[in-house]
């Protein structure tokens, strides 16, 4: 399976979820929940096919990672959805998985099968994949903090629930993401944290979200203070995903060039 074959699984999956977010408008739950299933099977397929025949977990780039976001973000709506029965996840899931697939349909990323040393580490793949669930878990919290920000009125506690559990569960597997991979750390480079800038932006981050929880505990249950947190938090991940690979002090270790 190369990048050659990811059209034929990934425009499927697509057409899958959406009509599963067609569905769960509809509140029709058995077909929204089948269909969405599916597309995650193909998806899922795909990576599985990939990660054959590089003979290597695909987390090595940052086209490789946007493969699994693409795949994590449908779980993560389903999930929601089977739980909360919230019909907007669907759709929220599906439009961010169409916009990281069309960005790997757009610009595939085809890289070596040998992984650099420390990348071949057993704890690599799970610290990669663990934190890609989080991070599909936050984006769907902050893009229902930015709609509860924009709409008319104050919002309500019903959508305050939805937040707290999607941060309370992502930043959960954050932190499981972020002891993972100083055990990984330790093993392929001596230390389980230097605050190089990844590990610097990993810890503002998950300060930020832990602000959020703070605040929904001690101010008004209602205050709009702890969604600007959630936004400017999100913001902060999405240095400590990416952004970080642009600064001038993020080489060597501080890389973690498996997403560079």
């Amino acid at each position: 399976m190369t990048w050659e074959y990811f059209i034929w699984f990934a425009i499927p999956a697509l057409v899958f979820e959406a009509a599963g977010a067609a569905f769960a408008w509809k509140e029709m739950r058995k077909p929204a929940s089948g269909m969405t299933l599916a597309g995650i099977c193909l998806y899922f397929a795909f990576v599985l096919g990939l990660w054959a025949s590089l003979d290597r977990p695909p987390l090595r780039t940052m086209g490789e990672t946007r493969l699994w976001y693409a795949f994590f973000m449908p779980v993560v709506g389903i999930l929601v959805y089977s739980k909360w029965k919230y019909k907007w996840i669907l759709s929220f899931s599906t439009l961010m998985s169409t916009v990281f697939t069309m960005i790997n349909l757009f610009r595939p990323e085809i890289h070596s099968q040998t992984l650099m040393p420390a990348l071949q580490s057993p704890w690599f793949a799970p610290h990669v994949i663990v934190y890609m669930f989080a991070y599909a878990l936050l984006g769907a919290a902050t893009l229902l903090a930015v709609w509860m920000l924009l709409k008319k009125g104050e919002p309500g506690a019903e959508e305050y629930s939805i937040l707290d559990n999607l941060v309370g569960v992502g930043l959960c597997f954050m932190t499981l993401g972020m002891l993972i991979g100083a055990v990984w750390a330790n093993e392929a480079w001596g230390d389980c944290w230097t605050w190089d800038p990844k590990e610097t932006w990993a810890a503002v981050t998950w300060m930020g979200y832990l602000c959020y929880i703070h605040l929904r505990h001690t101010a008004a249950k209602d205050s709009k203070a702890a969604l600007w947190v959630l936004i400017l938090s999100f913001i902060c991940l999405q240095m400590c995903w990416w952004g970080v690979n642009y600064l001038p002090s993020a080489k060597g270790r501080s890389a973690h060039t498996y997403n560079s």
